[in-house]
């Protein structure tokens, strides 16, 4: 990509929110300087060859990304994997455990979330509402979109379900969604969300193992219409099909133009759930992948990191993925499959980017300790990580940072 520089017009002056990134490091191997403005990137050149009017960052030693995403979050029962009793909904104790997630994610890199929701039962809308709170808590730090996750679509237990989710939709939920699987009638379930979808032309996310591919079928020529868009995960199950099945299952969501979200650090479910959705053999058959957290913290996953970079770097320390496809599937995928603007470091872009010391690709999945993360042209959040040892020859030989004093250590 060549280097573009805009020049400001006779007189400007200059701008006091622009945000110069100096010496950043990008995948195709140049170093570059970075002036962000409006929320958008204005222009990128060589080091050193843009004007310093504004604030600076030093990225000396960091490779600068697009932002990842976290296309499937549970944010209303985040961090509650070590709640001493039952786990309170109460709409505070849902919104400060949706608003630390999200910050936790957002430390990670991922400037926008999509948190899926339950409504229904005795806690009704009650998480959505904490969760749209949250939404607008974080403004100006991350965007959160709101899926709304009713239990039951179908039959008479499911009249107050569907009523319920046209409310969610109204109160701003942006996403229609589900959990096909656990409904008697999982194509009724389907079809319910698709029309509610379809009526307030709104993305639809729904929730399936894929244990049936006669089913994923079915749900794939329904979805096939919807212009607002359809994406489903984990798709776990699809693993545990005989190749020919699994790959009749891929093409036909190929052709249906629906998008998979794969869970590679621990789904969002039981144990028997467990496992990735086929990654290399859906990419292969031309279906849109893209990798997302799920539990962070909770019964389903009690160790979830909700780490986009841990997310990529499993599927190709285990999916076999090559590390740039791999980030590609927290990033560009994920950013596609939840409706957002593509991100490249180019002018006129947006500026959602995320810088991590080191200077390949594949060493960034590797050891993504350090992180600056950029939103909306600004930085949101640093992670800074310092790596000392003891006094010993082989440090002192290396010229290693040393910890503590000398006798701190044998």
């Amino acid at each position: 990509m060549p280097d573009s520089q805009p020049q400001p017009p006779d007189g400007a002056t200059a701008d006091t929110t622009a945000l110069l990134l100096c010496g950043a490091r990008l995948t195709d191997g140049r170093t570059v300087d970075v002036r962000l403005s409006g929320g958008r990137i204005e222009a990128v050149g060589t080091a050193g060859s843009l004007t310093p009017h504004s604030t600076r960052v030093d990225l000396s030693g960091y490779l600068l990304l697009p932002a990842p995403a976290e296309p499937h979050g549970h944010g209303d029962t985040a961090l509650t994997a070590d709640s001493p009793g039952p786990v309170s909904y109460d709409t505070e104790d849902v919104q400060r455990r949706a608003t630390e997630a999200a910050l936790l994610q957002l430390g990670h890199g991922a400037t926008a979330l999509r948190s899926h929701v339950r409504i229904g039962d005795v806690q009704g809308l009650g998480p959505l509402e904490a969760v749209l709170q949250a939404r607008r808590s974080l403004r100006g730090l991350a965007d959160l979109a709101a899926v709304a996750v009713p239990r039951l679509l179908t039959g008479v237990a499911g009249a107050d379900g569907l009523a319920m989710l046209r409310d969610a939709v109204k109160m701003g939920a942006g996403v229609v969604g589900g959990c096909p699987d656990a409904d008697p009638d999982p194509t009724g379930y389907a079809e319910a969300v698709l029309e509610v979808a379809a009526e307030h032309g709104c993305p639809v996310d729904l929730h399936t193992h894929a244990d049936d591919p006669a089913r994923l079928g079915r749900l794939a020529a329904m979805a096939g219409g919807l212009r607002s868009g359809v994406v489903i995960g984990p798709c776990a199950g699809l693993s545990r099909q005989p190749r020919e099945v699994a790959s009749r299952a891929a093409d036909q969501l190929a052709a249906a133009g629906v998008t998979v979200v794969c869970l590679p650090q621990g789904g969002c479910a039981g144990v028997e759930h467990r496992g990735n959705a086929p990654v290399r053999l859906l990419r292969a058959a031309g279906v849109r992948v893209a990798a997302g957290g799920g539990a962070l913290r909770d019964v389903s996953n009690p160790v979830g990191r909700g780490d986009p970079l841990e997310a990529a770097y499993l599927l190709a320390s285990q999916g076999g993925m090559r590390a740039h496809d791999a980030y590609g599937a927290v990033a560009t995928a994920a950013r596609e499959a939840m409706g957002l603007p593509e991100v490249r470091v180019e002018a006129g872009f947006p500026a959602e980017l995320l810088a991590v010391r080191g200077e390949r690709m594949s060493g960034v999945l590797s050891l993504a300790y350090s992180r600056i993360v950029i939103h909306r042209g600004r930085v949101v959040a640093r992670t800074s990580a310092v790596r000392e040892y003891c006094d010993s020859a082989a440090a002192v030989a290396l010229e290693l940072p040393r910890q503590g004093r000398p006798d701190t250590c044998p």
